[in-house]
């Protein structure tokens, strides 16, 4: 088995229902990418922990420059040749994030990410973003996890996404399947990080980001949050 999420995400894996899930998965990732961009077009965004980013044409259609970056070897290759004819994408590595000019992006955003991160690695994230934000910039980090989380609440966020988009019983098979999954041993060994809101508004002060959790969180389960943060002055 995968020692580290990076490893894990970098193999198949059981944590999509099928392809109906992944593909609405990052539709929806896209739809909330392309609506924080509040109807500006022409903006610099980062997309960190982009995932399969099976949308990214669309959201490069919507921007001036969109990196796509995640730390899995093997998704980047497939990625860049993906998009390799796409010139407003560029895919890269998070230790490349260092090359990229202080105040080059307008928009960070991490969508499911930070539970897969230690403390650690979730400060020097942060670190980054703060460093990479413009003036006037955004950081928004989707899908944290609260510590109040419970296991029927994924459930039901599940359930209703899958209703939603067409892929009900496979969504219901996929919850007995669980019991049996790759993700579960890995969640098992590795854990998922988080975070009342006190404490991540907390974490984002102490990397220099002035934040608050937003009104709803940006993607499939509702029962999640978002924060939007901005350096702080």
């Amino acid at each position: 088995m995968s020692g580290t999420w990076a490893e894990f995400w970098d193999r198949p894996n059981s944590v999509y229902c099928g392809e109906r899930h992944l593909i609405a998965h990052f539709r929806l990732v896209a739809d909330e990418l392309i609506g924080a961009l509040g109807g500006q077009t022409g903006l610099r965004v980062l997309d960190y922990g982009c995932g399969e980013a099976l949308d990214a044409g669309r959201v490069a259609g919507m921007t001036g420059r969109l990196h796509l970056c995640d730390s899995a070897p093997g998704l980047r290759a497939r990625l860049a040749a993906k998009f390799a004819h796409e010139k407003r994408i560029a895919v890269i590595a998070p230790e490349a994030l260092g090359d990229l000019a202080e105040g080059s992006v307008d928009l960070v955003f991490a969508s499911s990410v930070v539970q897969y991160l230690d403390r650690a690695a979730l400060d020097g994230f942060l670190g980054t973003a703060r460093r990479l934000l413009a003036a006037g910039g955004r950081l928004i980090v989707t899908d944290v996890i609260p510590t109040d989380n419970r296991i029927v609440d994924d459930v039901r966020a599940l359930l209703a996404f899958a209703s939603r988009n067409g892929f009900l019983p496979a969504a219901l098979a996929s919850l007995v399947a669980t019991f049996f999954s790759d993700y579960r041993r890995m969640r098992a060994r590795a854990g998922l990080a988080a975070y009342d809101d006190a404490a991540f508004v907390s974490i984002l002060a102490a990397a220099g980001l002035s934040g608050e959790r937003a009104p709803r969180n940006l993607g499939e389960n509702p029962y999640r949050r978002t924060f939007v943060a901005r350096k702080a002055a």
